[in-house]
């Protein structure tokens, strides 16, 4: 009985080690968030796709309308 225990034991170490890496299939890369997604329906207020100061100010807009100091104060 102490003998069957230890082989799975040592099995179920042994099996955990054979992890495969996980890495992404594809080759692809990611595009800038600036640049938008194509469809127009996605765009928020006077923002256009690629314009980087516009949603840069966006974000930010967005983040205050969250920030609970500044709805407080």
């Amino acid at each position: 009985m102490m003998r069957a225990l230890l082989v799975t034991t040592a099995v179920l170490l042994l099996a955990a080690c054979g992890e495969k890496p996980q890495v992404a299939a594809t080759g692809r890369t990611d595009a800038t968030p600036y640049q938008g997604t194509g469809v127009a329906g996605f765009t928020a207020g006077n923002w256009k796709a690629g314009d980087k100061a516009a949603w840069e100010q966006q974000l930010k807009t967005r983040t205050q309308g969250q920030n609970d100091y500044v709805k407080v104060n």
